[in-house]
């Protein structure tokens, strides 16, 4: 696809993304989708009013009616769908940075389209294909304004609230000013909790911190449960589809080992999981311990939605699933990753004993990173050729579905390019911190030795 990724599609404001631009995807969307209705809603960034008014005003001109939700987490509008039949476009750029925004397409199910649908839609955007409709049968728009509180009233309905409620639990809350200010804070007084705040006002120029929940942008949240002594931090990213936590001493819980405390306590024998090729071997040895199943796919939240579908199709039990980066799904519950339902799961695991020993087991790996930077699409070329020579020789399992990932048993290494910037990445995984290092080097002499 040229104008849809893994997860809608996105760029800076006035630049890569315009209004005409969303105008053309509204009006495409609306001419696929043959609906009498469709949902407009945003996340909090200053550009959204300008978008959402692009994309109600493109589908009532191929004949759509609106319902425009105003600002809404993504959960609360995949929730919306779902109940009313109806698909929706929203405006929304998740954890990029504020003068980012973007498109996420939805359909009537509740689930992001499927990459055959958005390619149906790209088609018509670049044929300027539409079917435009005469001047009295243009669609109408109304205001909807009880999607957040009924998504709220639906977790509510979904979680183990008596055994939050019955803990006691102290939650600082971080929704980074974000779509999740607007409904998380509610949530989790509502399960009991007593909810202390940080960067909670709704704002679109994110003045607390950047939208990603990465530890470099969360201190304050960490500061803060130090000193209020709370039982667990949570940060949502800019449309709350994520959570990331602080255990009880204000210490960062990396995304990898939270899905992997999560998998645990949801995953029994003969069940399946699905994550993306950079799973961290926290999910690989959790997998192995219950005896589930652990399916790869490519990055992103569209290629593990298919295939959870397809798995499905083949009976498969998927409890949970997701990435490391604090996106998970409960897939039982509903498939879309929802900060807010994640949260509430990792306070079911407190509520019985401290979030760091919850997490205690699956702290003890070692991560390394690296990113080659090419100039060429030459050089570009002449890496993945040596990557997928080196993957050859390697005395591991290799894995392709995105870039080359070669797992050892006990460590991996994953080299692939990366989807937004002119790099070639290089993750590297093991229990022992010399052996993540020592298999980074290797792929990375690899590859620098191959460039023209």
């Amino acid at each position: 696809m040229k104008l849809f990724g893994s997860s809608g599609t996105r760029g800076v404001a006035g630049e890569q993304l315009t209004p005409e631009f969303v105008l053309r995807v509204a009006k495409a969307a609306g001419t696929v989708w043959e609906t009498d209705r469709a949902v407009v809603a945003r996340d909090t960034r200053t550009t959204g009013e300008m978008f959402t008014n692009a994309a109600a005003s493109g589908l009532a001109s191929v004949g759509t009616d609106v319902d425009r939700l105003g600002v809404a987490p993504t959960p609360a509008v995949v929730r919306y769908c779902d109940a009313e039949s109806i698909p929706a476009v929203l405006i929304t750029a998740s954890h990029n940075p504020p003068e980012y925004n973007g498109v996420k397409l939805v359909g009537a199910d509740g689930v992001e389209l499927p990459v055959h649908r958005l390619e149906k839609i790209e088609e018509h955007i670049l044929a300027e294909e539409f079917d435009v409709a005469a001047w009295d049968d243009v669609g109408t728009t109304r205001r909807v304004d009880s999607a957040n509180r009924d998504y709220v009233d639906e977790m509510l309905a979904t979680v183990d609230r008596d055994t939050i409620a019955d803990a006691n639990l102290t939650v600082a809350l971080d929704p980074g000013h974000g779509a999740g200010a607007l409904t998380s804070p509610d949530f989790y007084r509502e399960l009991g909790c007593k909810v202390i705040t940080v960067n909670a006002q709704p704002d679109g120029h994110f003045p607390g911190r950047q939208p990603e929940p990465v530890e470099k942008n969360l201190t304050d949240l960490g500061r803060l449960v130090r000193v209020s002594e709370a039982d667990v931090g949570i940060a949502h990213d800019g449309d709350a589809d994520r959570a990331i936590f602080f255990d009880e001493h204000g210490q960062y819980i990396e995304g990898d080992t939270s899905l992997a405390a999560l998998a645990a306590s949801q995953l029994n024998p003969g069940d399946t999981t699905v994550a993306a090729v950079n799973v961290s071997q926290r999910l690989v040895d959790v997998c192995d311990d219950v005896g589930a199943d652990l399916q790869l796919t490519p990055i992103g939240s569209t290629n593990i939605i298919t295939r959870i579908r397809e798995l499905w199709a083949d009976g498969a039990t998927i409890p949970i699933a997701g990435e490391g980066n604090g996106g998970i799904f409960f897939p039982n519950y509903r498939l879309v990753r929802d900060g807010g339902f994640i949260g509430a799961k990792f306070l079911e695991l407190v509520a019985e004993r401290p979030a760091s020993e919850v997490v205690a087991p699956y702290t003890d790996y070692h991560n390394v990173r690296v990113n080659l930077t090419y100039e060429t699409e030459t050089e570009l070329d002449a890496m993945l050729d040596a990557a997928a020579a080196y993957a050859a020789e390697a005395d591991a399992e290799p894995n392709t579905k995105d870039g080359y990932r070669l797992d050892y048993g006990d460590a991996w290494v994953l080299v692939r390019p990366s989807g937004t910037e002119p790099k070639v990445r290089i993750y590297a995984e093991a229990r022992d911190a010399d052996r993540a290092e020592t298999l980074a080097e290797e792929a990375r002499d690899a590859l620098e030795t191959a460039r023209p």
